[in-house]
């Protein structure tokens, strides 16, 4: 796939994820300081961001769009492991190769840093340091969640509180509120959706059928969603208005 490389960067400051990004504590002479390290780049819908074991000589984070990762096994089998939403970091600096693949699955837009600058700057400035380790927190929190809705919840509250991360982030994804509601579009097909929850492609369909037959839910196509009621959507996923699990 061809990765398509933007002739215009955006101001720090004009940034749609400038408040949740891993600059969102930096002042605005550390702000100049990224800026001068900095670049755009755009990647069409479906092609590979990065490669497993690759070099990396960027770190960067998500502005627009959706990516997934995915690990390789041995044998050739794959398993998507997490989703990159606007606002997520994208590298490990210290680190020079890729743990990932990582692909778009819509077309999306990255604001990268050159690795060895940023990871100078980061030894600087104790903002973004203390960022991207809160980040890092807050993506192992995700991650043992994944785990509690993997093992223990039922194939309907899957579908469910995938649909509720989504929508949580409705300021990254610039949702449209139609009176009240919630309207997106899902970033993966039903087969993506299969793999990441453990499901089967069956399952899945005939689990957003039911949602959508009993209201949780309003389908336009495959892929357009209207949730007419958040928090009803949140109790068909087990989970509470915060985010966590109900009791």
């Amino acid at each position: 796939m061809t990765q398509v490389a933007p002739s215009v960067t955006v101001d720090c400051s004009d940034c749609p994820i400038r408040h949740r990004a891993v600059c969102a504590r930096c002042e605005p002479e550390e702000l100049v300081n990224l800026e001068e390290i900095k670049y755009y780049r755009t990647y069409q819908s479906g092609s590979r961001i990065i490669w497993a074991g690759d070099r990396m000589d960027f770190v960067g984070s998500v502005v627009s769009g959706i990516a997934t990762l995915t690990q390789t096994m041995e044998d050739g089998r794959t398993q998507m492991v997490g989703l990159l939403l606007p606002s997520d970091f994208v590298g490990r600096p210290g680190r020079n190769g890729a743990e990932y693949d990582v692909t778009a699955t819509t077309d999306v837009t990255m604001c990268c840093f050159r690795k060895k600058p940023f990871e100078t700057l980061m030894e600087r400035t104790p903002h973004i340091a203390h960022r991207l380790l809160e980040m890092t927190l807050d993506e192992l929190d995700a991650a043992r969640e994944w785990m509690l809705l993997l093992g223990r919840k039922t194939a309907r509250e899957k579908i469910a509180s995938f649909l509720s991360i989504i929508a949580r982030r409705d300021a990254s994804l610039n949702l449209r509120p139609t009176k009240g509601a919630l309207v997106f579009d899902l970033p993966l097909t039903r087969e993506a959706m299969a793999d990441y929850l453990g499901l089967t492609l069956e399952t899945v369909s005939r689990q957003i059928s039911a949602l959508r037959k009993d209201g949780v839910i309003e389908l336009e196509g495959k892929r357009h969603v209207t949730v007419p009621d958040f928090d009803r959507l949140l109790e068909e996923a087990g989970d509470d208005n915060d985010g966590g699990m109900l009791a």
